[in-house]
């Protein structure tokens, strides 16, 4: 601390964040657009639980209560209580856009947002988005084809090299919420069984919205130093190009 004795207390740096929300947002899409993702046509679409209080507690005396809702996330197989990230990703993991829905909400009615933020390109998606009526209409609104492996009581299947690739490709999206997780605080600190919610730190539904936008951002900042500038920020080494 004696090199930076004038540093803010975590509650005078949280209240300067927020007043610069609207500000963080138009720099992270600038960044989207100097790294090429709005040129991509092929795209990755997944959904993140973020628990924010324990089931068991009271929650009359939240900001979270009648905005967070319970949810159950069926890759973990866990019941939480709070909200669910949901993702449009390329490749290589940049993020494109991203909203934040009550728990509850259906997957397929929560990416519709984001999907209006390209035309025309391929989404692959896991089996939450499986819905062919739903899919031809985001096909008619947006031009984009969504990607989805069948239920396996379907009798029209994918061929087995187009089932083993989309399998493949979804699992990039998981090291796209790997990464973002591990920048600053992580944003799921209930995901497992027992962690007291305490550790959560923010205690505002708008508080917790901007953490979770600052941490997509300074993900994406860091995707843009590394390809531009050979920087890997976790420890400002240069890195060759």
């Amino acid at each position: 601390m004696q090199w930076s004795p004038n540093l803010l207390y975590q509650s005078q740096f949280n209240r300067r964040l927020r007043k610069l929300d609207g500000m963080l947002e138009e720099l992270r899409r600038t960044w989207v657009e100097q790294l090429g993702g709005l040129s991509e046509k092929y795209f990755i679409l997944d959904t993140k639980p973020l628990p924010v209080l324990g089931l068991k507690r009271d929650k009359r005396y939240s900001d979270f209560a009648g905005n967070a809702t319970p949810g159950w996330c069926a890759a973990r197989e866990m019941r939480y209580f709070g909200y669910k990230l949901v993702m449009l990703s390329t490749w290589n993991g940049i993020p494109i856009s991203y909203d934040i829905v009550p728990a509850n909400t259906d997957e397929r009615i929560a990416a519709e947002g984001v999907l209006e933020t390209v035309k025309y390109s391929h989404i692959y998606a896991d089996k939450g988005f499986i819905s062919a009526d739903w899919q031809a209409a985001i096909a008619r609104r947006t031009g984009n084809r969504i990607w989805t492996l069948k239920p396996e009581n379907q009798h029209l299947q994918h061929s087995h090299r187009l089932k083993r690739f989309i399998s493949r490709v979804r699992q990039r999206v998981e090291g796209v919420f790997h990464e973002i997780q591990n920048t600053g605080r992580n944003p799921d600190s209930e995901a497992v069984a027992g962690t007291p919610a305490s550790r959560l730190l923010n205690k505002t539904v708008d508080g917790f919205c901007l953490h979770i936008a600052a941490k997509i951002a300074s993900h994406t900042l860091r995707l843009l130093l590394r390809r531009h500038f050979g920087i890997n920020v976790l420890t400002f080494q240069s890195q060759p190009l």
